[in-house]
C-alpha cells in the first residue's frame, strides 16, 4: 500500500511540475528524478527519438554516471527496439540479453535490469523512458503501468511545450514582419511596396 501511495504522490508531483513549467528540459528532469525516487531504483533516463539519425538522444537522466551516459550513440533500432513496436519491455538480466546495445557498459555501471516504456504522441513514438535497477528485478504490472502513465504524461507535456514554443516563435516572426523597423534592410522596403 505504501508503494501505491508513493506512486500517486509522484504522479501528482510530475503533473504539478508539468503544469507549472513550459520548459521541455525541466519536464524531462522532473520526470526522471520522480521515477527514480518513486520506484527506489538505481536510475532513470528519458530519451527522445531523432528521426533523421534514428538515434535516441538523452533528454535527462538521474542516478546514472556521466561515463555510462556518454557510452556512445543509442540506436532506436538496436537498443531495446521492441519498445517502439510492442510497448513496454522488461529485461530481468542485462548481462546476457541481446536486446541491450551496450551490455559491458551496463554491467560496469552496475545495472542488472531495465524497464523500457515508449512515449507515444498521436500514434508516433517520440521517445522512451527507461528505468534501471542495481539488482535483478521482476517488474510488477503496477510498476509497468505506473511507468507507462508517467511516460505518456511526460510525452504529452513535452509535445505541448514544443508546440507552445513553436507558436511563440511564429508569433514573434509575424510581429517582426508587421513592424518595418524590426525587419532586415531590404525586406522592409519590399513589404512596404507590397
Amino acid at each position: 500500500m505504501e508503494k501505491r501511495l508513493i506512486n500517486y504522490q509522484t504522479m501528482l508531483k510530475v503533473t504539478e511540475a508539468i503544469t507549472a513549467t513550459r520548459d521541455p528540459e525541466e519536464i524531462c528532469l522532473v520526470t526522471v528524478e520522480s521515477m527514480k525516487t518513486a520506484l527506489e531504483v538505481k536510475g532513470c533516463a528519458l530519451f527522445l527519438v531523432n528521426r533523421r539519425s534514428e538515434e535516441l538522444e538523452l533528454a535527462a537522466a538521474f542516478g546514472l554516471s556521466r561515463n555510462y551516459l556518454n557510452k556512445g550513440p543509442v540506436s532506436a533500432i538496436k537498443s531495446i527496439a521492441a519498445t517502439f513496436r510492442d510497448g513496454p519491455v522488461a529485461i530481468a538480466e542485462v548481462a546476457d540479453d541481446p536486446r541491450i546495445q551496450y551490455p559491458a557498459e551496463a554491467r560496469k555501471e552496475g545495472i542488472a535490469s531495465i524497464l523500457s516504456v515508449p512515449m507515444i504522441i498521436h500514434g508516433n513514438a517520440i521517445g522512451a523512458l527507461r528505468i534501471y535497477t542495481a539488482t535483478p528485478a521482476e517488474f510488477t504490472i503496477d510498476d509497468v503501468t505506473f511507468a507507462q502513465a508517467i511516460a505518456q504524461l511526460a510525452a504529452l507535456a513535452i509535445d505541448s511545450s514544443r508546440l507552445r514554443l513553436g507558436l511563440k516563435n511564429s508569433i514573434e516572426i509575424l510581429k517582426t514582419m508587421r513592424d518595418p523597423k524590426k525587419m532586415p534592410t531590404g525586406m522592409a522596403a519590399a513589404t512596404a511596396r507590397a
